[in-house]
């Protein structure tokens, strides 16, 4: 895990890309976060001809958690709903990326009281990357 609290976090998966995706979905509506939407970079890509790694970008959120944080610093709004980024490099490793709460808090004054709002955002990422063996309760 490469991570400065100053911008963004990315996190090692040893699944594919897809299944990062699917499994970050799943995460997300277990928590009970809404999906907004899905950009499929790379499929958007092949569309026009042109060929990059798989890169999708997924976007969550609650209103009830994100709209006190809009109302205090509202150029949070760039930054909200919640976004994570699923990637592959030119390796073939793919990661889990997104933008660390503190670098928000500092970018938009968000104030002290409602971090806690957005600070999910790392428990759901590290819990996709967890390996499935760990996810599943099994032991060996």
């Amino acid at each position: 895990m490469v991570s400065s609290g100053e911008g963004p976090v990315h996190l090692s998966s040893s699944r594919s890309a897809l299944d990062t995706a699917n499994s970050l979905e799943r995460v997300v509506l277990g928590r009970g976060l809404r999906m907004i939407a899905s950009i499929d970079h790379a499929g958007d890509a092949a569309k026009v001809g042109l060929t990059m790694h798989p890169s999708e970008l997924l976007i969550f959120g609650n209103p009830i958690a994100g709209t006190p944080l809009m109302v205090a610093s509202p150029t949070l709004a760039i930054d909200l709903p919640l976004k994570a980024l699923v990637w592959q490099d030119v390796d073939g490793q793919v990661w889990l990326s997104y933008n660390h709460p503190h670098y928000m808090q500092e970018r938009h004054q968000i104030p002290d009281s409602l971090l806690n709002n957005i600070a999910g955002i790392r428990s759901i990422c590290e819990e996709v990357v967890r390996p499935r063996a760990v996810q599943e309760g099994i032991t060996q």
